[in-house]
């Protein structure tokens, strides 16, 4: 966890607001959203759902991409280097 992020969090927890409250998952700005697009159609991937950070992870998760196979997956990416770190297949 970030210096940062521990500071924060004991400012919270020293006000009596539990941690989720402020620390939820959130979009990608429109600067993340395109490297994350660039990423995804050179991955093979032709079109997804959802994107958000989960802040609880620290990863980019991606709902229902679709490959070029025409398969469907839900991805984790690392946020520095937006490597694909997990693929589980969507099954919905």
């Amino acid at each position: 966890m970030s210096t940062i992020r521990q500071i924060v969090l004991g400012l919270l927890l020293a006000a009596g607001v539990a941690p989720g409250q402020v620390l939820a998952d959130r979009a990608p700005t429109p600067q993340e959203r395109s490297r994350i697009e660039t990423v995804l159609r050179s991955q093979g991937f032709t079109r997804w759902g959802k994107i958000e950070l989960d802040d609880d992870d620290d990863v980019w998760e991606i709902d229902g991409a679709h490959a070029s196979d025409g398969r469907k997956y839900n991805l984790q990416l690392e946020p520095d280097t937006l490597e694909i770190v997990a693929r589980e297949p969507d099954d919905d």
